[in-house]
Protein backbone atom coordinates (compact mmCIF):
# COMPACT_ATOMS: atom_id res chain seq x y z
CA UNK A 1 0.00 0.00 0.00
CA UNK A 2 1.18 3.36 -0.76
CA UNK A 3 0.47 6.65 0.91
CA UNK A 4 -1.96 7.84 -1.79
CA UNK A 5 -4.06 4.55 -0.78
CA UNK A 6 -3.67 4.41 3.07
CA UNK A 7 -7.14 5.68 4.44
CA UNK A 8 -6.54 8.47 7.42
CA UNK A 9 -6.36 7.19 10.50
CA UNK A 10 -10.07 8.24 12.96
CA UNK A 11 -9.07 11.60 15.13
CA UNK A 12 -9.20 10.57 18.62
CA UNK A 13 -11.47 13.11 20.54
CA UNK A 14 -9.53 15.75 22.55
CA UNK A 15 -10.04 15.86 26.27
CA UNK A 16 -11.59 19.14 27.89
CA UNK A 17 -9.08 20.95 29.88
CA UNK A 18 -9.93 21.72 33.31
CA UNK A 19 -9.53 24.82 35.20
CA UNK A 20 -9.05 25.00 38.42
CA UNK A 21 -10.13 28.24 40.65
CA UNK A 22 -7.01 29.65 42.83
CA UNK A 23 -8.79 28.69 46.01
CA UNK A 24 -8.69 24.96 45.01
CA UNK A 25 -5.19 25.12 43.94
CA UNK A 26 -4.06 26.21 47.25
CA UNK A 27 -6.42 24.13 49.23
CA UNK A 28 -4.63 20.61 47.07
CA UNK A 29 -1.38 22.03 48.18
CA UNK A 30 -1.80 22.67 51.55
CA UNK A 31 -3.50 19.27 51.24
CA UNK A 32 -0.66 17.47 50.40
CA UNK A 33 2.14 19.41 52.86
CA UNK A 34 0.10 18.64 55.99
CA UNK A 35 -0.25 14.93 55.20
CA UNK A 36 3.40 14.73 53.32
CA UNK A 37 2.81 11.95 51.43
CA UNK A 38 3.46 10.86 47.56
CA UNK A 39 2.70 13.59 45.14
CA UNK A 40 0.96 10.64 42.91
CA UNK A 41 -1.44 9.37 45.76
CA UNK A 42 -2.41 12.61 46.68
CA UNK A 43 -3.03 13.32 43.19
CA UNK A 44 -5.14 10.27 42.86
CA UNK A 45 -7.33 11.10 46.00
CA UNK A 46 -7.83 14.52 44.58
CA UNK A 47 -8.68 13.36 41.74
CA UNK A 48 -6.44 15.53 39.25
CA UNK A 49 -3.38 14.62 37.07
CA UNK A 50 -0.03 14.03 38.84
CA UNK A 51 1.95 16.49 36.52
CA UNK A 52 -1.10 19.13 37.61
CA UNK A 53 -0.45 18.81 41.24
CA UNK A 54 3.49 18.52 40.62
CA UNK A 55 3.22 21.86 38.78
CA UNK A 56 1.40 23.72 41.86
CA UNK A 57 3.17 22.57 43.99
CA UNK A 58 6.62 24.24 42.63
CA UNK A 59 4.80 27.14 42.17
CA UNK A 60 3.84 27.26 45.47
CA UNK A 61 7.40 26.73 46.52
CA UNK A 62 8.65 29.10 44.13
CA UNK A 63 5.65 31.54 45.83
CA UNK A 64 7.12 30.80 49.74
CA UNK A 65 10.93 31.54 48.55
CA UNK A 66 12.51 34.67 50.44
CA UNK A 67 13.79 36.35 47.19
CA UNK A 68 9.84 36.05 45.88
CA UNK A 69 8.61 38.34 47.11
CA UNK A 70 8.72 41.99 46.15
CA UNK A 71 10.05 44.70 47.73
CA UNK A 72 10.32 48.14 48.45
CA UNK A 73 12.40 50.53 46.56
CA UNK A 74 14.05 51.57 50.35
CA UNK A 75 14.87 48.22 51.42
CA UNK A 76 16.29 47.41 47.60
CA UNK A 77 18.53 50.67 48.72
CA UNK A 78 19.38 49.72 51.87
CA UNK A 79 20.28 46.20 51.11
CA UNK A 80 22.62 47.70 48.17
CA UNK A 81 24.51 50.71 50.69
CA UNK A 82 25.29 47.22 53.08
CA UNK A 83 26.57 45.18 50.00
CA UNK A 84 28.76 47.91 48.93
CA UNK A 85 30.59 48.33 52.74
CA UNK A 86 30.46 44.72 53.22
CA UNK A 87 32.40 44.51 49.35
CA UNK A 88 34.55 47.82 50.47
CA UNK A 89 35.37 45.51 53.63
CA UNK A 90 36.64 42.41 52.33
CA UNK A 91 38.29 44.35 49.29
CA UNK A 92 40.37 46.22 52.11
CA UNK A 93 41.10 42.74 53.83
CA UNK A 94 42.09 41.47 50.49
CA UNK A 95 44.68 43.96 49.70
CA UNK A 96 46.05 43.96 53.36
CA UNK A 97 46.46 40.10 53.12
CA UNK A 98 48.31 40.37 49.67
CA UNK A 99 50.72 43.33 51.26
CA UNK A 100 51.49 40.96 54.13
CA UNK A 101 52.23 37.89 52.01
CA UNK A 102 54.59 40.24 49.75
CA UNK A 103 56.85 41.19 52.98
CA UNK A 104 56.64 38.19 54.33
CA UNK A 105 58.17 36.24 51.28
CA UNK A 106 61.10 38.85 50.59
CA UNK A 107 64.22 37.04 51.29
Amino acid sequence: MNDQERKPEPEKPKRAHRHYDQEFKKSCVEHCRRAGGAVKRMARELGVNYWTLRGWMEEASAADAPGAKPRTVEELEAENRQLKAELSRVTEQREILKKSLGILSRP
